[in-house]
């Protein structure tokens, strides 16, 4: 085993929902769709119109920015609908499934014959190329561009996170197809992670990586967590990050010469049935996966226990509010997970001033801490209003990277340029400070915040 990276700052936050090792194959949802708003900084050009017969691999529209990026159909079918917004703003673009599940095709060849061209061509014509992403400010790889490293996190440590090595666990020869052909792209390392405990599996079998093992309190499987330990970025420095299953979609593509967008999800939360993982395909509409499955039906205002629910695509801490409409209620392309949990609209009458037993509390304000095994059922209750920033240090007890957090987001605050490179937004996206905002006594939203500040870089640096 290689030497272990243990690190003490972090918060794990226990909640009731976790998913059960139990695989089920969803049925193929009504529709199918890609959300630019998944995409930072991409501004979507059409190249198809409603009722245009699609392939899986089928481009949908391209990005503006970067022209050579496409953005293709997950399944075979047609154009059902293009979804706008104020101003035009293109909010979807659905699919809707004809059940064959045609592909379109690309040229194959062995893996070791492989080139950084043609493995470069491929996945922009795929439209592979947006599971790439870019360290600094967490934007699609430039593809003109080489990275010093390429990092892979085989972990996630999120509220309710899937098992990683679960979800591949039959992805074996395509997990290392993938990472031989991410090989081509940089001419450094391509870095795997995983947690002490991966003893078996696939994971514990790859060879074709540099692998790394971790341990310690979330946020230890974000990959920002991950780099900053391993071969941090400074100013400069070109890093790019692919997620566990897309790697596998990648060594399909490689293998087979076809797209093929299935993916694994865990359903969790406390307002889920029977959590426990679904097999489906990248961009499924999130109501094929939740109906049936929740204790409350959310479109017909059924409560239980006198709230409502909130679904999310992703954890907790960084997911995206699903709409319950066809509009945007759409699996993110980078989200494993599916989080069920209780909507914050019911208030307690001088909440503040009882015991308060079942809550969960990072300070010695309630209880909790006496009990560090005990699950919660949370809700998205604030349990207070935005205020001025509270001069603590509690942040840094959560930060296993070397910035200063506080500093950093009064900085973007600010609108100092110089300060906030000095202070790290180099090495960090919205999920590297998640935790600070779930901690925050004074209610800021921290990820909105660095979000704001990573857009300001973009426009200065361009």
């Amino acid at each position: 085993m290689s030497k272990v990276i243990k690190l003490r700052k972090g918060l794990d936050i226990n909640l009731i929902g976790a998913a059960e090792r139990v695989l089920t194959k969803c049925p193929a949802a009504a529709s199918y769709a890609l959300v630019p708003d998944h995409y930072r900084g991409v501004t979507p050009k059409l190249l198809v119109k409603v009722g245009d017969k699609v392939k899986a691999g089928s481009p949908l529209f391209f990005s503006k920015e970067h022209p050579e990026v496409l953005f293709t159909s997950p399944v075979s079918g047609a154009v059902g609908a293009i979804n706008r917004g104020e101003k035009r703003k293109i909010l979807s673009v659905v699919v809707t499934p004809d059940g064959e599940n045609q592909s379109e095709h690309f040229d194959v060849c062995p893996i070791q014959e492989l080139t950084r061209e043609r493995v470069k061509d491929t996945l922009l014509r795929a439209g592979f190329w947006p599971m790439l992403i870019q360290r600094p400010f967490g934007i699609i790889a430039q593809s003109d561009t080489t990275p010093k490293a390429i990092f892979v996190s085989g972990l996630d440590t999120a509220p309710l996170a899937p098992d990683l090595n679960f979800l591949v666990q039959d992805q074996g020869e395509h997990i290392i197809a993938g990472l031989e052909a991410l090989k081509k792209l940089t001419d450094g390392k391509v870095h795997l992670t995983v947690g002490t405990d991966t003893t078996a599996g696939v994971l514990s079998r790859i060879k074709q990586a540099e692998v790394h093992h971790i341990e310690g309190p979330h946020p230890a499987g974000n990959v920002g967590v991950q780099i900053s330990q391993i071969d941090p970025i400074a100013k400069g420095d070109i890093v790019w990050t692919v997620e566990l299953q897309h790697v596998a979609m990648i060594g399909r593509l490689f293998l087979t010469g076809t797209v093929d967008m299935s993916k694994i999800v865990a359903l969790t939360g406390s307002e889920v049935v029977k959590p426990h993982y679904f097999k489906v395909i990248s961009g499924a509409l999130i109501s094929s996966i939740t109906d049936g499955n929740l204790r409350t039906t959310p479109e017909t205002d059924a409560k239980t226990d006198g709230h409502d629910v909130r679904i999310i695509s992703g954890n907790p801490l960084t997911g995206i509010k699903v709409p319950l409409d066809e509009v945007e209620g759409y699996l993110g392309f980078y989200h494993n997970q599916i989080t069920v949990i209780p909507e914050g609209n019911k208030y307690e009458l001088l909440g503040w001033a009882m015991p308060r037993f079942n809550k969960f509390s990072v300070s010695h304000s309630y209880f909790s801490w006496l009990f560090p095994k005990k699950k919660y059922n949370l809700d998205t209750n604030m349990n207070g209003g935005p205020r001025a920033f509270v001069q603590t240090g509690i942040y840094d007890k959560v930060m296993p990277m070397n910035i200063y957090p506080l500093y950093l987001i009064k900085a973007i605050l600010a609108g100092d340029i110089d300060k906030m490179e000095n202070l790290g937004i180099y090495e960090v996206i919205e999920e590297d400070v998640a935790l600070c905002e779930f901690i925050d006594p004074s209610k800021n939203e921290w990820q909105a915040i660095l979000g704001r500040g990573i857009e300001q870089m973009i426009k200065e640096l361009n």
